[in-house]
């Protein structure tokens, strides 16, 4: 039997999606376009929003994620005065977010998947000829083609990096001159996503452990103790790329097949379960979910958000960035404010939870 929806790529986004239209009643296939590239000992923490929370408690895989809680982020910047402090309390939710590894993340989706029985096929899925009148084709395989891009001419390091003492529920934002550096707490110790120069990068990955936690030592500070261990390094280019249009002749785009952002501020895979979300709410109950109309709510109702969140992290992901002694002056007041100001906060810590509009 043909399935109304085929889901290409196996990801978080893909899956939570399938898990989200399955619960609703609609059949579904999973085309699973590539294998895990990753080696076993690479480090990749994601950050999921309380919004992200939301999501894949309806998605029902919630309960089998272990996951350590951000109930504080601290935002600094380094060679320069001001701090802001955003906490789950500002935002009126019980934590800012949670980390989790991504192959742990995938492997319970994967899991959750295969127990609901929703078919998981290799390979590409079917040409529209080969299958007559398509169903819906949605595109949850990855980097976005047909997109614009713009290259940050920055290299993201990704390790798992322990410290005296651990890590408990505090993350932290630190810029630098160079890029973001973030510490997310994940079982004791932080998952690393720091953003530098691409020789810089190169100079941190060939790094004996020792001299590279020297290096990240001195680059953050001590605010989060003393930096001990580094396992599972891993680096990645980093580029902002933007899908032109989100549909298509049924076809529809999530996750980073829509968009693909700056890691700052951690909101691509929050930005893609959210594409996921509102997918499953234009479709509704429609009796044919690739129709014109189904479409063309979802691609409007995923405009402001999306157009939000890729304009902020292209924003931080250069604002920061350099030594101008004026400009510094000018952010670390900017900052001040902000801390100074609790409902200034509370929009800020909301809408990077929420996107555009709170999940109901």
């Amino acid at each position: 039997m043909r399935p109304e929806i085929v889901i290409s790529g196996a990801g978080p986004v893909g899956c939570t999606l399938a898990l989200l239209l399955h619960g609703g009643g609609r059949s579904v296939r999973i085309v699973a376009l590539r294998g895990h590239r990753e080696g076993a000992a690479a480090a990749r923490p994601v950050a999921l929003s309380y919004a992200s929370r939301i999501i894949l408690e309806r998605a029902g895989v919630w309960h089998a994620l272990a996951v350590t809680p951000i109930e504080t982020i601290h935002v600094s910047q380094a060679a320069g005065f001001g701090r802001t402090r955003l906490s789950a309390a500002d935002a009126g939710v019980p934590a800012l977010g949670y980390v989790i590894d991504y192959r742990a993340l995938t492997h319970a989706l994967a899991a959750q998947v295969q127990a609901g029985g929703i078919e998981i096929a290799p390979g590409r899925h079917d040409t529209p000829a080969e299958r007559g009148e398509p169903p819906l084709v949605v595109h949850a395989e990855g980097t976005a083609d047909n997109a614009n891009e713009k290259r940050y001419e920055q290299t993201a390091v990704v390790a798992l990096v322990g410290c005296e003492p651990p890590a408990l529920s505090t993350a932290y934002e630190r810029f630098t001159s160079e890029g973001p550096l973030a510490l997310l707490p994940l079982e004791g110790r932080y998952g690393m996503v720091w953003a530098t120069r691409d020789e810089r990068a190169s100079a941190l990955m060939a790094m004996p452990p020792r001299e590279f936690l020297d290096a990240l030592q001195d680059r953050f500070g001590r605010r989060a103790g003393q930096f001990s261990s580094v396992d599972g390094r891993s680096s990645a280019p980093l580029a902002l790329r933007v899908r032109t249009a989100r549909t298509g002749a049924r076809q529809a785009y999530v996750g980073n097949s829509a968009q693909t952002l700056h890691p700052v501020a951690g909101q691509g895979l929050n930005l893609g379960l959210r594409d996921a979300w509102e997918l499953v709410r234009a479709i509704g109950d429609a009796p044919d979910a690739g129709e014109a109309r189904v479409l063309d709510r979802y691609a409007a109702r995923r405009r402001p958000d999306a157009f939000a969140a890729i304009r902020i992290t292209d924003l931080l992901a250069g604002l920061f960035v350099g030594a101008n002694p004026v400009v510094k002056a000018a952010r670390g007041a900017a900052m001040c404010a902000l801390d100074l100001c609790a409902p200034a906060r509370r929009f800020l810590a909301r809408r990077m939870i929420y996107g555009a509009s709170a999940i109901p």
